[in-house]
């Protein structure tokens, strides 16, 4: 099979591929057409089907297998196909969805369990009976799904990973600056996108829920705190603060946050979340830069271009 990854301009490609995205058009002279975005583990690829069949048009969704054969070019910059041929996969064709999906580095079941560990680290006892309830109440979900549709840790298992990541630089600014509450820190961590387990579809052609267009994973995150601590008969402020985490991790207002951070352990979960995030989105970008080359800009990145430098691996 030809990588996604490893594409040039002027390549002939036969190979099976994930439709992640499917949407027919008309061109200027009328024609109908379709755009399809084509994925494999290693990324996604834009593709055309100039010359489309009413029948391609009706057949063609999101989450097939396909098989094509096309021409790579390029297009403003970036790959795109033209597709010559198409057909949809087969039992005979012996192919898996799982295995067009982009994973996580660590297995999804070993980062809910690290993620579990940390829980465990919490020694407040309303929080951690919080965080583990909602935990086993999501294990499925938060073990498997995206952390975003695009953007950011946009794959299998990539909520946990984010998580994960987040707790071991969340442990260690504990241990630099000793007045941060670890508990609560750990907590906010944890539970900070839990409600993207109802905001977002699953880990096969993500989408936004009506849900999650509707109320968003702030709100959502913080509905499920409510609803946990009630089960549990806990009140207080240790459910107030850690709703506080939730509703401020976005930093700003105009970043969608109901609240800026009015406490430490808040204004640090966001950091930590916005620093995850951008380090995840940069390696993305720069990974399909040529070496000595600068990236396409990057919308969620102010607009910037990044550079590959000559010696990255």
């Amino acid at each position: 099979m030809s990588k996604i990854s490893t594409l040039k301009p002027g390549d002939s490609v036969e190979s099976f591929y994930l439709v992640k995205r499917a949407q027919d058009g008309v061109t200027q002279q009328g024609k109908p057409y379709m755009t399809l975005i084509l994925a494999d583990k290693t990324g996604e690829l834009d593709s055309k089907l100039w010359t489309v069949t009413p029948e391609q048009i009706t057949e063609l969704k999101e989450a097939d297998l396909v098989k094509v054969r096309g021409e790579i070019i390029n297009y403003r910059g970036k790959n795109q196909m033209k597709i010559l041929e198409i057909r949809t996969s087969t039992p005979e064709d012996n192919v898996l969805v799982k295995d067009f999906l982009k994973e996580a580095p660590i297995d999804g079941e070993d980062l809910f369990e690290k993620i579990f560990d940390y829980a465990l680290k919490i020694t407040n006892a309303n929080l951690q009976r919080i965080t583990r309830g909602l935990l086993n109440k999501y294990r499925k979900e938060f073990s498997t799904f995206p952390a975003a549709m695009s953007n950011h840790h946009d794959f299998v298992s990539g909520l946990a990973y984010h998580v994960y990541t987040m707790l071991r630089v969340g442990e260690s600014l504990c241990d630099i600056y000793e007045t941060l509450d670890r508990n609560l820190l750990y907590a906010g961590i944890i539970l900070h996108d839990i409600g993207k387990v109802k905001e977002l579809s699953g880990a096969v052609n993500t989408t936004y829920t009506v849900e999650g267009n509707l109320i968003g994973h702030i709100v959502i995150a913080t509905e499920e705190i409510t609803k946990i601590a009630e089960e549990l008969n806990i009140e207080g402020e240790d459910v107030m603060l850690l709703k506080h985490l939730i509703l401020a991790h976005h930093g700003k207002l105009e970043y969608g946050s109901p609240k800026t951070p009015m406490i430490p352990e808040a204004e640090i979960l966001h950091m930590i979340d916005n620093i995850d995030a951008r380090v995840l989105m940069m390696n993305k970008h720069i990974q399909n830069a040529e070496k000595g080359a600068f990236t396409q800009r990057v919308f969620p990145l102010e607009g910037r271009m990044l550079y590959r430098s000559q010696g990255e691996e």
